[in-house]
């Protein structure tokens, strides 16, 4: 006859030793965020004082991004309107030139996002659309002035 033998209770000790670090580990952890940085998200608030001027062919966007992670646009689409080589963002109006040039705005951040457009006429309201490279879509109206 066999006897069936239970672990050691030395082993079982140092199982619930064990297990009990690594929920600790992955509690502080949590509580401390460095396991929130994984899931941080962008957000582009984009504030109603947004418009185009008509007459100097310019999109402001008043914008902030109110998420945890740095959103970074490639892409502002006026529907309607054509947009031109001028791109670009600060809290003074700062442009950089290029269409590919892309603009990093970090959490928290809240400033101006300038971008160059043509055949805007006063008074008509235009959807705006802002690309992120996380794949995010952000839309607002403005009205050109």
């Amino acid at each position: 006859m066999k006897l069936n033998k239970a672990i050691s209770p030395i082993l079982a000790t140092v199982i619930l030793i064990a297990v009990t670090l690594v929920i600790a580990i992955g509690v502080i952890g949590w509580i401390m965020g460095i396991w929130g940085t994984f899931g941080a998200t962008e957000t582009i608030q984009i504030y109603p004082d947004s418009y185009i001027n008509a007459s100097g062919n310019v999109l402001v966007l008043h914008t902030k991004n109110t998420g945890s992670a740095t959103a970074v646009i490639y892409k502002i689409e006026v529907v309607g309107l054509a947009t031109g080589s001028t791109f670009g963002s600060s809290t003074t109006f700062i442009t950089t030139t290029g269409t590919s040039t892309d603009v990093s705005v970090p959490p928290g951040w809240e400033g101006y996002i300038t971008v160059e457009v043509t055949g805007a006429v006063a008074g008509t309201t235009y959807q705006v659309k802002i690309y992120t490279k996380a794949g995010n879509v952000y839309s607002a109206t403005v009205q050109a002035k």
